[in-house]
Parts: structure tokens; sequence; C-alpha cells
């Protein structure tokens, strides 16, 4: 299958990392910012592969992981609501709040759905106008243009029993964040190619020249990855630190145009507050004044709702690329996908969950012979 297949090749990967070995002379941090990509990297075994002086930091880069924890429970509190339908991705469905996940309040009564597009939302609000139909919309600027299209359309339409309930986050603030931690110990960084097929690569160049950090925009696959990690390790070897599209089949340098000016109509930069990791001044989007009344939080009065994290989950660290996940000392027994205590375990892309799913047996093994 073209653009699978032909980027998994074993043989092409032997001959990449041999390359990477080749030029590699000391030891480097790099982050990968993407889930997806950080699911490739375990599930493949690339880490373990790479040459030992090359660290891979696994990012925030998990829409749902980052989600906070009082936008789920503000979510749980609007989807409580009798007048209410609240509609969602399905990976949001089991992420635990306070003291429930939105499949506790689809069985204690609550209309929750799961839908494939905010435009399936929007169109049960068309359905349903005698309820009030709220998506969930969450996740980095990939997701977000087609969350801006349905209130865009919400409004063209005059749909007034629609709403989003809005968690977007930004990656370049995030990268920026990470870097000027005093516990940073990133040197390069692997950035993520659906981000920048939306946004393309102009906000790069600038985090780049500041933090001295080399970013290789890469894609997910096997080949993909290891190329953006030979990428980043011959910059670092050569001192330099520019950005480099190791994506061009799917990134140009100026994103999406269209989509572009789509969330620059619907959507305005604010500060936003990312799961585990705290508050990073201008790092997400909120709905513009001229779209404020498509705005949940506001509509169900639940702007100002507070909670504090648990305690016992470090999937904070884990974000910040601090710990690996199997780190954590409730990795494992107290939490697992049957038992999440963080998104970091539930969600397809969280690292917890991959490292659960691919390297628990493995983890198992070591810490017996210790």
């Amino acid at each position: 299958m073209k653009y699978l297949d032909e980027f998994s090749d074993p043989e092409l990967a032997g001959r990449l990392f041999d390359r990477i070995r080749a030029i590699t002379t000391r030891p480097w941090a790099l982050m990968e910012v993407c889930g997806g990509q950080t699911h490739s990297i375990i599930r493949h075994g690339i880490d373990q592969l790479l040459p030992e002086g090359i660290e891979m930091i696994h990012g925030p880069g998990c829409p749902v992981c980052v989600t906070p924890l009082e936008v789920i429970d503000k979510a749980l509190e609007i989807a409580s609501r009798p007048e209410v339908i609240f509609c969602s991705f399905g990976d949001m469905l089991r992420v635990p709040g306070s003291d429930r996940d939105l499949f506790r309040v689809k069985g204690d009564g609550g209309d929750v759905r799961v839908v494939y597009s905010p435009l399936d939302a929007l169109a049960l609000a068309q359905q349903h106008p005698d309820r009030e139909v709220v998506f969930f919309g969450i996740g980095f600027e990939t997701t977000a243009p087609a969350n801006a299209m349905a209130v865009h359309q919400a409004k063209k339409l005059g749909v007034r029993n629609f709403s989003l309930l809005v968690s977007h986050v930004l990656v370049p603030p995030a990268i920026a964040a990470i870097m000027e931690s005093p516990s940073c110990r990133v040197q390069g960084f692997l950035a993520a190619g659906h981000v920048c097929s939306v946004m393309g690569t102009e906000e790069y160049p600038e985090l780049a020249r500041r933090y001295r950090v080399p970013i290789v925009v890469t894609g997910f696959e096997p080949l993909d990855i290891l190329e953006g990690v030979r990428r980043t390790v011959e910059q670092l070897e050569a001192g330099r630190h520019e950005v480099d599209n190791a994506y061009t089949r799917a990134v140009p340098p100026e994103g999406n145009p269209a989509a572009k000016a789509m969330l620059r109509d619907v959507f305005e930069v604010t500060d936003r507050a990312w799961r585990g990791i705290g508050e990073i001044p201008r790092s997400g989007w909120r709905l513009a004044a001229d779209y404020r009344e498509f705005d949940a939080e506001f509509r169900f009065d639940v702007a100002d709702l507070r909670t504090a994290e648990s305690a016992l989950c470090r999937s904070g660290e884990v974000l910040q690329g601090l710990i690996k996940p199997h780190e954590c000392a409730a990795f494992g027994v107290e939490c697992h996908p049957r038992n999440p205590l963080g998104a970091t375990m539930v969600s397809s892309e969280g690292a917890c969950a991959a490292y659960y799913q691919y390297r628990r047996l493995e983890l198992q093994e070591v810490a017996q012979r210790g």
C-alpha cells in the first residue's frame, strides 16, 4: 500500500540505522512532539535500535492527554444535563475526570454520542431543534479547521442550539515552554507532520534560532521517523540548528491556506492550561468574539469550574519528557487501560498506553531479573 508498505521496508530501515550510527559521535536527546510518532517508535522498537547515545524523549503530542482535567470536568457537567446531546470523538469517552468519565455519564442516563466529525454534531442539532447539541472540540492545529468550519456553518445556517466546548492547543508555544524549562534536556525536535500540513513551517525557524535546536518535520511511518532522526543528528553533529522538512509529500511550506483562513476567522489566540504541565501563554485558541455565542463554556456557565490533578498520576512528568511511563510507580499497578489514572493511559496516542501495550512484558522481565 503506497506510503505504508513503502515506508516500513526493513532493508531500507537497516540502511538508515547504519547511517545514523555512522554519523553519531556523542549522546543526543531528541523529542518527538506527536503521540502518533511515539506509538510508532515504541511499536517498532525504533528507540531500542538507535545508537546507545541517542535518547528519544516523548513530548506532549497527544491531544487527548494534554486536555486539562478541569476541561474534562466541564464536559462531564455539561453532558449530565437533560437538555444536552453531548458529542465527542470516541477517544475522549474513557478519559477520567475528577470522579467519572463520559462513559459513566452515559451509563447514568446522559445523552452522550460518538461522532466522526463535528459536522455530524451540527447535523444532530438541525435534527433536534428542541435539544442543545455540544461538540467536544479538542486537539492541536490538525483538528481545529473542521471544528472551526462547524461553528462557521452553524452561524451561517442560523443553528442556535449548537455549541463547541473548546480546548485547542498549539505546538510552537509548547516547544518554547519545553526549551525554557530548567529541567529541559531536549537538543532537537521531530515536528509533527500533520500539524505542519495545516499550518506550514513558518513558525519554526524563529524557535530553531532562539533555542539553537534543529527542528525536523517528520511523518509517522518507521522510515519517516528514522529519516527525521538522521537529519536531526546530522545537524547536531555539525553544530547547525535549522528547520528541515523531511515530509514534503504532505507538508508544503505554506501549509493549507484555506484552513488557516478559516482558523483566523473563527478562533483567536489565548492562554491555555495543559494537563500535567500548567498554563502556557498564548498556546491555544478560543472562539473569537463574533462566534462567542457558540461557546459551550459560557452557554452552560462552567467557565469558572476548577479542579485539582491526581497526586498519584505522574502523567504531567511523562508529557514533559521528564520520566518514561514505566518510571511512574502507578504504571501497570493502580494505573492500566481498564483503570486509567490519567489520559496518557487512555488515549491511542498516549505514551503510557504505548508502553503498556508494547513494552509491559519486557519491563516486567527486566524488573524480575533486577
